[in-house]
């Protein structure tokens, strides 16, 4: 089975010069290309074969779409194609966008990158950023084992990594108010980027599976066991109370890949009661990841295929296999 994974899908917008997203155009080519090539995965034998009435080999050459995040580009571009096509998602949330009101802080650096250039955001936050409020160690694990896959430039990769890795989470937040005062606001991020509990409903009652990323989409494997057990078991609490029980449990790790979380982790996903989880790891889920290790199974980007590529701002870059 391949299980490919989606952030953003959606138009170019001239007010975010320096976002980055797959559009909605090559989205679709994309669909196309997965259709031609391998085939989907039905719904009723994807639940199956999660819940043991069916063989894996009904699913085992398929594809699996799954969507990060609770964007808004879900449901505005994503969810009407999938009803067109007859085809299902995954969507996974983090709850602390809903309880809280307001958008996580990954999100707030994303949002800021796509409005700001990287340069710009550096250059006015550095002066801020204090030797104390660096995990030295963090740097060191993480700056060589982050954001291989992606092509970004430098101001871009430095960036993330200052705020999605080195920066301790109990400066992260106050850093990031500075830079949102300065260049947009929450309300604006908030409003602009995430669906809402409605359209979620709409969505799972449309056979669109809705799995949990965490409550504030941190780092598991910089977080002590009980921050863990709160941050698994308090999300699924909410899905279940705004959405009710959903037909399997599913997750989907934060950042990904296997230096972002850990055996208590995956302890506390069966504990929970979790079918399975996705990691990001590039390649097909077999059987025998099925079998032995569910709550760690693998997931390509998108952009590791045809017509997977980003898009930046209001250009579309051409790439050869797109």
């Amino acid at each position: 089975m391949k299980s490919i994974m989606y952030h953003y899908v959606r138009d170019a917008n001239p007010q975010f010069p320096f976002f980055r997203y797959l559009s909605i155009e090559n989205f679709r080519k994309q669909l196309d290309y997965f259709d031609a090539e391998f085939g989907f995965a039905k719904f009723d034998d994807f639940i199956g074969v999660i819940n043991g009435s069916e063989d894996f080999s009904v699913i085992e050459n398929k594809v699996v779409l799954t969507f990060d995040d609770g964007f808004t580009d879900h449901y505005d571009y994503v969810y009407p194609e999938l009803l067109k096509r007859g085809l299902f998602g995954i969507f996974y949330i983090p709850t602390g966008v809903y309880s809280q009101n307001k958008p996580l802080d990954v999100h707030r650096i994303q949002y800021l990158m796509g409005k700001v250039a990287a340069k710009t955001l550096l250059e006015f936050i550095y002066p801020h950023i204090l030797p104390h409020m660096l995990n030295d160690k963090e740097v060191e694990i993480f700056s060589v084992n982050t954001y291989r896959l992606q092509n970004n430039d430098k101001w871009t990769q430095e960036f993330k990594k200052v705020f999605n890795y080195y920066i301790k989470y109990e400066f992260r937040t106050s850093l990031l108010d500075l830079l949102v005062d300065e260049f947009s606001s929450d309300k604006e991020i908030f409003h602009n980027l995430y669906m809402s509990v409605k359209q979620l409903n709409e969505m799972q009652s449309n056979n669109m599976l809705i799995g949990s990323h965490s409550v504030n989409h941190k780092v598991f494997s910089k977080l002590s066991d009980s921050e863990q057990r709160s941050e698994i078991f308090d999300s699924f609490s909410y899905l279940v109370r705004e959405l009710g029980e959903p037909k399997i449990r599913t997750f989907c790790y934060p950042y990904g890949g296997f230096h972002t979380f850990n055996d208590t982790t995956e302890e506390l996903l069966d504990e929970v009661g979790c079918s399975f989880s996705f990691n990001v790891e590039q390649r097909n889920v077999s059987l025998f990841d099925f079998t032995n290790r569910r709550q760690a199974l693998p997931r390509f980007d998108c952009n590791q295929f045809k017509h997977g590529h980003s898009s930046i701002g209001s250009f579309r870059p051409q790439y050869p296999n797109s």
